[in-house]
């Protein structure tokens, strides 16, 4: 019970990467997720359905390693080296037909029809107010 108590917390983080790449991975029905490093597969396949109510055919991990930086306490302070975090991502693939709004799009086109409407209609008078002129 506890255990899924923890999973129910952690549902409103779980959010898409929206990079480039994953963009186009998105093509092969594939989106990218950073997870906590103590997930394992299958509970990031039961997140993921839960929280986008899609089915998951398959997960695949990957831990990317924290890179070295240089860091100085000072003026006078003797520089060292640190790491920063290793960060966890999981590639999920989704059944055919489903899919996850990553990125913003276009509502409709009757939205954007009215969007150029109300720009040709404030340009009319515009041109109107100069001719009055």
């Amino acid at each position: 019970m506890a255990k899924e108590d923890n999973t129910n917390i952690q549902l409103h983080l779980l959010e898409p990467r929206a990079t480039e790449k994953s963009y186009l991975e998105q093509t092969n029905r594939i989106y990218v997720f950073p997870v906590k490093k103590s997930m394992g597969k299958q509970e990031i396949a039961k997140m993921v359905e839960k929280e986008f109510n899609v089915t998951v055919t398959d997960v695949s991990t990957l831990i990317r390693k924290g890179k070295k930086t240089k860091f100085s306490k000072g003026k006078h302070a003797y520089p060292g080296i640190t790491h920063r975090q290793d960060k966890k991502f999981a590639y999920v693939r989704l059944k055919k037909g489903d899919s996850i709004k990553v990125f913003d799009e276009p509502e409709s086109e009757t939205s954007a029809k009215e969007a150029k409407a109300d720009k040709k209609a404030k340009k009319a008078d515009k041109n109107a107010g100069k001719e009055n002129k």
